[in-house]
């Protein structure tokens, strides 16, 4: 099977996770774990099943020229990333998350610009435009369904901050993916992750009784551990490996396709007008980033 394609079907895997984790994550806050002790579990358990799983491939060594290459993805990727986008979804509610994170191709495109020399036209400058237009309804105005959701605004905010730090992360990371096996990237930089957030989460993951869990506290704590946090990075870097960032980041306007149809199916959140709206900027503003120009 194409090599190409089946990057793109793994991209698809990861972003399906992704919305859905929107809504399964959000309801584990704070009833079950705190948002920083949830980050600090996720690399705990990442760590341990790249480990595991560095047995089964061929032994790599790092050059040294990419060891600052590595802690800056770690601090983005495993870091920034996760704290902001937890700690602003327990703020905030499923769709605003989903929402948010669909601006991330155009950061990505600005920070290709900027660091990988990709060229932006005037129709991706309007792109942009929309795409922050969308965002910025979101945060100053998405606040009208209430439910779990302590602070919209301020939420809505660490999630836009979590789309630029997971922007920055696929494009630190991307000139070396070629160079080094996923398995072997994933096995430095989730241990460098725990280092990162021990002083965030070691708190609230320690406060966790654990032998008074429901099952649905449970199941939902073990899809964010396998699934969103071990198989969607999985896919996710393997997918870079064939295509650009860029690509990866357009498939995340899926997201909010599947996380408003999930999040509404389980009345944790709805739509309305305010969120239709955001939804509609952000949407061309992606739309116009991508577009392809005949020259």
């Amino acid at each position: 099977m194409d090599k190409r394609f089946l990057a793109l079907l793994a991209a698809v895997g990861a972003t399906t996770i992704y919305g859905l984790n929107h809504t399964i994550m959000k309801v584990i806050m704070p009833d079950y774990i705190g948002p920083y002790g949830l980050v600090l579990l996720r690399v705990i358990t990442a760590s341990f099943l790249f480990f595991l799983c560095s047995f089964f491939f061929p032994k790599e060594k790092i050059d040294p020229k990419d060891y600052f290459r590595i802690l800056a993805a770690t601090a983005f990727g495993m870091c920034l990333n996760m704290v902001f986008f937890i700690k602003g979804l327990s703020l905030s509610t499923p769709i605003n998350s989903s929402v948010i994170i669909t601006i991330m191709p155009i950061i990505v495109l600005l920070l290709s610009a900027i660091f990988l020399k990709e060229k932006i036209t005037s129709l991706k400058i309007m792109g942009i435009i929309f795409g922050f237009l969308g965002a910025l309804t979101l945060v100053l105005y998405g606040n009208s369904f209430i439910k779990n959701a302590p602070n919209i605004p301020l939420g809505n905010a660490m999630m836009l901050i979590n789309a630029f730090s997971y922007g920055a992360y696929l494009v630190i990371i991307k000139p070396i993916t070629g160079k080094y096996h996923v398995i072997t990237l994933m096995k430095w930089m989730f241990p460098l992750g725990i280092l990162m957030n021990l002083p965030f989460g070691y708190t609230e993951l320690t406060a966790v009784d654990w032998t008074a869990l429901p099952w649905e506290g449970i199941w939902r704590i073990g899809f964010v551990l396998f699934f969103t946090t071990f198989l969607a990075y999985l896919l996710n870097m393997y997918a870079l490996k064939e295509v650009p960032p860029t690509t990866i980041g357009v498939l995340t306007y899926v997201q909010p396709i599947i996380a408003i149809l999930y999040a509404s199916f389980t009345g944790n959140d709805q739509m309305d007008e305010v969120k239709t709206l955001a939804t509609a900027l952000v949407f061309v503003g992606v739309y116009l980033v991508t577009k392809r120009v005949k020259v």
